[in-house]
């Protein structure tokens, strides 16, 4: 951690929704003139697309049904961790992009699924904004989180995470309700066993609960709706959470426990804006004191 360079790291599955919350930093960067150095958490993969599927498969062939992006193994963690640390002491590092598709990949004339080279970073910048898989990682080789100013979790309920996965990737990847099935049994014990702990070091944890039925999320034709979900919102540590103004500004809100307000669905981005402005501007007050 480091008040001069501080880092947040928004952390959550494949489906989980860090996309929207990215969406709502970016505002507030942009409102309060924040300069942010922007890093994607796909970018430390260890292997490109064609890599990864020759690596799944070889795994397969050694008895490994599991492997996956999921998988400490299948990621840069000590290099992630590296530019974490160097980051908060230095206010730089060494990043990549890496490329999803052929509009992504066009202007770096690519290939879509590879990476583009390492290139320097941060140079001027107020703050390191991560969104990923691994924001909050911890291995024996590799601790991610300590080095981290304000850590996000983004997680859906469960069978709504699996409904906009099934959804997201069948409209944007073209893949076929069975292939995001076995995606995501091949993905279940790095779930459980390397993600679902990431979300304990968090500092705010959003998860969206739907009020319709999501029981077989395998036959779900839409995804519900915001106005059709609540947002629970949990903090580790309340202390200097404004609570009576969050639920004078968020109508139809209440608390569950001490620590955690729940929001109507449609005003989770408005909460977002309510809660981290503050939070990122005290990281700002703390740099200029520094």
């Amino acid at each position: 951690m480091s008040a001069k360079h501080p880092i947040v790291a928004v952390t959550g599955s494949s489906g989980a929704g860090t996309t929207s919350v990215s969406r709502t930093f970016q505002h507030i960067f942009r409102r309060e003139q924040i300069n942010a150095a922007l890093v994607e958490g796909d970018s430390f993969h260890r292997y490109d697309r064609e890599q990864m599927k020759a690596a799944m498969a070889e795994a397969e062939r050694q008895g490994n049904q599991h492997f996956c992006h999921f998988s400490p193994e299948a990621n840069l963690l000590e290099e992630l961790e590296g530019l974490f640390r160097e980051y908060g002491e230095h206010g730089s590092g060494r990043a990549r992009r890496y490329l999803h598709d052929a509009e992504d990949a066009k202007p770096f004339e690519q290939p879509p699924g590879t990476f583009t080279p390492w290139e320097d970073i941060g140079g001027g910048s107020d703050l390191l904004y991560y969104e990923g898989l691994h924001g909050a990682a911890v291995t024996d080789s590799a601790d991610v989180a300590r080095h981290a100013d304000l850590l996000i979790g983004v997680v859906p309920i469960i069978n709504l995470e699996w409904i906009q996965k099934l959804h997201r990737d069948k409209a944007a990847r073209g893949y076929t309700s069975e292939d995001v099935v076995h995606t995501i049994l091949r993905r279940m014990p790095d779930y459980v066993n390397f993600i679902c702990p990431q979300f304990s070091r968090t500092h705010v944890n959003f998860q969206r609960v739907p009020t319709v039925d999501t029981s077989n999320p395998f036959i779900a034709r839409t995804i519900p709706s915001a106005d059709e979900s609540f947002a629970v919102i949990r903090f580790a540590d309340p202390g200097g959470i404004d609570f009576p103004y969050l639920l004078s500004m968020l109508h139809d809100s209440f608390m569950s426990r001490p620590n955690i307000i729940v929001v109507p669905g449609g005003k989770m981005e408005l909460a977002m804006q309510l809660i981290f402005t503050p939070l990122i501007l005290r990281l700002m007050e703390a740099r200029h004191r520094a």
